[in-house]
């Protein structure tokens, strides 16, 4: 992709706060600290997720740090994993961090098509990126569709996001979504539970949602 459309992009834009010195805290503040104690989901959750549904051919959309495919426990010794994200930083840093597997990268804007050299994959995982993402939940679940050519019939889909609507609340979460949509780190002032249901619903042959606090944990079938 052009570095410069990149740059212009609104997903470039909402992707960019991710820089060295923020994955250097990202585990222990947003996922030791801020996860548990403002969303009040635990990265257990998380985890356990990854642990349920990685396959052996394993896609993950922005994969942050690499905290979760460090961790998880992969069917085999020698998965077959592509990181995806628009941000150079984030792959990079994931990329090192399971380097043992060697992982392919790519770099692609995820509300557009794109093109990953054929792989194909068993599963696939989208922790916390939804929520980042602009627009609202119709328009930002266009990724859906950009990924479902890159997998296998049955292929599992899981991840998670901060809703703003039917979940629950504190006045600390209520007051933290709103200085994030402020800062336009976060993107989902609108998103609702009842939404994300309805796009996963239009589009995988079955889904399940799960609420922990103001998360919604979600898996999928294709």
């Amino acid at each position: 992709m052009d570095r410069h459309v990149a740059q212009q992009s609104p997903v470039a834009a909402a992707t960019a706060i991710y820089s060295a010195s923020m994955l250097k805290v990202y585990d222990a503040f947003v996922l030791g600290v801020v996860s548990p104690a403002v969303w009040r989901c635990p990265r257990r959750a998380m985890a356990d997720q990854y642990d349920r549904h990685v396959s052996e051919r394993h896609l993950d959309i922005g994969p942050g740090t690499g905290y979760f495919l460090d961790r998880c426990r992969f069917p085999s010794v020698r998965p077959q994993l592509a990181l995806l994200d628009l941000n150079p930083t984030v792959l990079e840093r994931a990329r090192l961090r399971v380097e043992r597997y060697r992982p392919t990268v790519h770099r692609h804007n995820i509300l557009q098509p794109y093109d990953l050299g054929g792989l194909r994959f068993s599963s696939a995982s989208l922790n916390f990126v939804l929520h980042c993402l602009p627009g609202g939940m119709s328009g930002k679940s266009a990724l859906f569709d950009h990924l479902l050519p890159h997998l296998d019939p049955g292929a599992r889909v899981f991840g998670s996001t901060v809703l703003a609507h039917g979940v629950g609340h504190t006045r600390v979460s209520r007051a933290q979504l709103d200085l994030l949509n402020r800062k336009r780190v976060f993107h989902n002032r609108d998103d609702s539970l009842e939404q994300l249901e309805a796009e996963l619903e239009r589009r995988f042959a079955r889904h399940e949602v799960s609420v922990r606090g103001s998360v919604a944990l979600f898996e999928a079938t294709v």
